[in-house]
């Protein structure tokens, strides 16, 4: 019935009205009605209170039936209970802001009692809120980079209205309730209105002590708490200015920035995403931001980074950068460089290769004049060297690698002196969040906060979905991704073929398999719960190593 018809279950109910008034003592009025049917239109009927004292006469049960759920109220609250013993809840009545604040703080025990009410509509929005608006980067920084000092405009907001801390003062030292300002009512909260306060005393420091890194303002679109060092709570909306929102809308949607024209010593033929890829890169490297290329195994992250480092020769002066590898790709690379970029000096340094294009640099001055040297993580890991040496770009392919940050590796990664960098990773989340904190952390540190910080962010992720939109925001300018199953990003790529092939195991593979399937039938049965699971996992590891023995 309540579905189908739901004024229905109206018909004989108390309601309670609060509506603004133009009186500047009191500037509320408050009516209680009743429904005693509906009008020609299908609608609730309404009838001030006091036309029920009329219409049931000395029918005392009837208005007692109609008032049960306004002395069940009573109970509980000393305003109602105050205007039935005098009568008033007959009558229109004004109001102060003080008596309205009181009525509207207590509506949710009128209606548990059965009284419906009708209240202004900026009270449902749970008042007006204050806030602290900071704009960022409404002009072009005169450097770039992510310490690049922007410009921003800070604001005290009452929705969109900007309002004077004076203003806001004389708010808290009223008492609370309700206040009247730049004609909206806002809700005297004394602490909520001092958090505020003290966010927007915080951002003015920062203002006023050299100003806002680019770093620190995505830091700060991500966790406002995190610069201000304020609770979650506190009002506090970041917005990016006309520069900087057009600069990220650029890097955040490739086909925005305009193409390359690449040199004719580049021997590729580039795809049409891969040319968006090149020109992507092209940009944030004018603008001195790291980055981080996560498109799908097999759609040419290589090609479209050595097409970047060939643009960057044309250039200045020629200064050599690091390419980090596992050791499986040397000659991967080694072959793509000569094929595609042939002009490219490079050389790698590693034990197991013998240069082509002259000697192993073994100092940082053997680099001089070269474009390109390529290592492996563990050798640039114990290589003095390589780490001392002031690159132009250090670049990481398998970024991956560096997932741990307490891993050693990942720490020698992170300490190279570079201008700028770059990593290259198909799976830039393996496992975990954490996963891209560390990748972020080499491309542009800082950028989501420290890696404890980071971690209370994620984890705080469960109650506040809405975080991984900030978080996708921040990052999605730095990182470029595409798949091969997007057939907009490739559509004459052919479907993926799977063939099931067997190897025959050999004697000794056979006899070992077997004697650890027998043993682990054994430990299974006298095991169980997540014991079992762990004996399951640590013999399948073992199988493994078997079949590739």
């Amino acid at each position: 019935i309540r579905t189908y018809s739901p004024d229905v279950h109206l018909i004989g109910r108390v309601f309670f009205h609060l509506v603004e008034s133009k009186k500047d003592d009191y500037p509320f009025a408050f009516l209680a009605t009743y429904s005693p049917g509906l009008n020609k239109q299908g609608k609730t009927q309404h009838l001030p209170l006091k036309h029920a004292l009329q219409e049931y006469g000395k029918d005392g049960k009837k208005l007692l039936d109609l008032l049960v759920t306004v002395h069940r109220a009573a109970r509980e609250s000393a305003l109602v209970a105050g205007l039935i013993e005098t009568g008033e809840l007959f009558h229109p009545l004004a109001w102060t802001a003080k008596e309205a604040y009181t009525f509207l703080r207590e509506i949710p025990l009128y209606e548990q009692a059965g009284i419906l009410c009708r209240m202004p509509d900026w009270w449902k929005r749970s008042a007006s809120s204050l806030q602290v608006n900071v704009s960022l980067g409404g002009r072009e920084p005169s450097v770039v980079g992510m310490d690049a000092l922007l410009d921003f405009d800070i604001s005290l907001n009452l929705e969109d209205e900007k309002i004077t801390f004076e203003e806001v003062r004389r708010i808290i030292d009223a008492s609370e309730g309700l206040a009247l300002i730049k004609n909206r009512w806002i809700v005297v909260d004394h602490e909520k209105l001092r958090q505020t306060l003290a966010a927007y005393e915080k951002a003015r420091s920062l203002a006023n002590h050299g100003g806002l890194s680019f770093r620190d303002a995505l830091r700060l679109q991500l966790n406002p708490g995190s610069l201000l060092d304020l609770p979650a709570e506190s009002n506090v909306v970041v917005t990016n200015g006309q520069w900087m929102e057009s600069v990220l809308a650029r890097m955040a949607r490739p086909e925005k920035i305009a193409p390359v024209r690449l040199d004719f010593s580049f021997k590729a033929k580039l795809r049409p995403y891969q040319q968006k890829g090149v020109a992507w890169l092209t940009f944030l490297h004018s603008l001195r931001f790291g980055m981080c290329l996560a498109d799908d195994m097999g759609l040419g992250k290589t090609v479209q980074v050595l097409a970047l480092l060939q643009n960057m020769t044309q250039t200045g002066a020629r200064r050599a950068s690091l390419l980090v590898v596992p050791a499986s790709l040397l000659a991967n690379w080694a072959a793509e460089i000569e094929k595609f970029t042939p002009n490219l000096k490079f050389s790698i340094v590693h034990p197991s290769w013998k240069n082509t294009q002259g000697s192993t640099p073994n100092t940082k001055e053997d680099v001089v004049g070269s474009d390109l040297v390529i290592s492996t993580y563990g050798f640039v890991q114990k290589t003095l060297w390589l780490q001392a040496y002031e690159w132009k770009y250090v670049i990481l392919d398998e970024a991956q690698a560096i997932k741990n940050p307490g891993a050693k590796q990942t720490k020698a990664v992170k300490i190279l002196k570079s201008e700028n960098r770059i990593a290259m990773t198909g799976t830039p989340v393996e496992n975990r969040l954490s996963d891209l904190w560390s990748i972020f952390d080499f491309i542009n540190p800082g950028l989501l906060g420290g890696s404890q910080e980071f971690s209370r962010y994620a984890k705080n992720l469960a109650k506040d979905p809405e975080g991984y939109a900030r978080l996708r925001k921040v990052i999605g300018p730095y990182i470029l991704r595409r798949l091969k199953p997007d057939k907009t990003v490739i559509s004459d790529l052919p479907d993926k073929v799977e063939m099931k092939t067997y190897s025959p195991l050999l004697k000794k593979q056979a006899v070992l398999y077997q004697k650890l399937v027998d043993d682990l039938r054994l430990t299974i049965a006298r095991s169980e719960g997540i014991q079992r699971k762990g004996i399951i996992l640590s013999s399948l590891m073992k199988l493994k190593q078997i079949c590739n023995h």
